[in-house]
């Protein structure tokens, strides 16, 4: 389509979630992203309880605002669950179903020991309480969960790799078991998760180079062995500085005074929002 800038040659996308109006970060993560190559809009509305057609609205027309383009129709979340669906099958002798809440989880790591509780990019560390049970166990409210281990002796790999700018950054897989673990591959109520269909999905679009925020740099390897486990290919990366507020706070959409739509009514151009994010 006119108008998109192309340097790298890379196929790249911005993929934003309809739970809020996009602010200042939204703006500098996808004029970043169309600054390296190809780029495509996907609307990542697994989440339904959240959102919001008004706001899928929205940032259809802040971005055309900010003069971006890609192609239509624009891929959907919520018409790919059929591909969630079978990626997820494949993955079966590898995953379990779980029955732990935040509470119980909490309440397992807490009991033998003092201090902060173990945290990694899909939250606390599961300890594995469910790790025996079968999928003929499955209830209604369980969430299915990756064994890392045994996806680990599946593959036959000691680690997993990712090259972000030029540098390749390494996990090993007792790296990965200790400060990542068992992640969810299918949430309560959604049929899928955040790291099982971005992983799916930048493959169906063939994205090469993934752009996105360092608060998601932690969560690369869990997409990288998703991917090899998927037999699908692994883009490069480039995890982007955050956008903060004055105190350092990184933006969130709950701060509707730095919403692109409010800069636009203030009376802001989209140059004078370029300005505002370094660009």
């Amino acid at each position: 389509m006119a108008g998109r800038p192309v340097t790298s040659g890379a196929v790249t996308r911005f993929a934003p979630s309809p739970t809020g109006l996009l602010h200042l970060g939204h703006a500098f993560s996808a004029l970043t992203a169309a600054a390296q190559g190809d780029f495509l809009l996907r609307i990542e509305d697994i989440d339904r309880d959240r959102c919001r057609p008004e706001y899928e609205a929205a940032i259809f027309e802040d971005l055309a605002w900010l003069g971006l383009t890609w192609p239509v129709p624009v891929m959907r979340q919520s018409d790919r669950m059929a591909a969630y669906r079978e990626a997820l099958a494949r993955l079966s002798p590898l995953t379990y179903p779980c029955r732990c809440r935040r509470g119980d989880i909490r309440a397992a790591l807490s009991a033998p020991q003092e201090g902060a509780l173990p945290a990694g990019p899909d939250g606390l560390i599961y300890p594995g309480t469910c790790r025996g049970r079968s999928h003929a166990e499955a209830g209604p409210d369980d969430v299915i969960r990756l064994d890392a281990a045994r996806a680990f002796d599946a593959l036959g790999r000691d680690a997993v790799a990712f090259t972000d700018q030029g540098t390749r950054h390494v996990l090993t897989r007792q790296q990965f078991l200790d400060g990542i673990g068992d992640v969810v591959l299918s949430r309560r109520g959604m049929g899928t998760s955040y790291h099982l269909a971005v992983v799916v999905d930048d493959a169906a679009q063939g994205v090469t180079l993934v752009t996105r925020g360092l608060d998601l740099f932690a969560s690369t390897h869990i997409h990288v062995l998703l991917q090899h486990l998927l037999d699908l290919p692994v883009p490069d990366y480039l995890h982007h500085r955050l956008i903060r507020d004055t105190a350092g706070r990184r933006l969130a959409k709950r701060d509707d005074a730095r919403a692109i739509r409010q800069y636009r009514a203030e009376g802001a151009s989209p140059a004078n929002i370029r300005r505002m994010v370094g660009l």
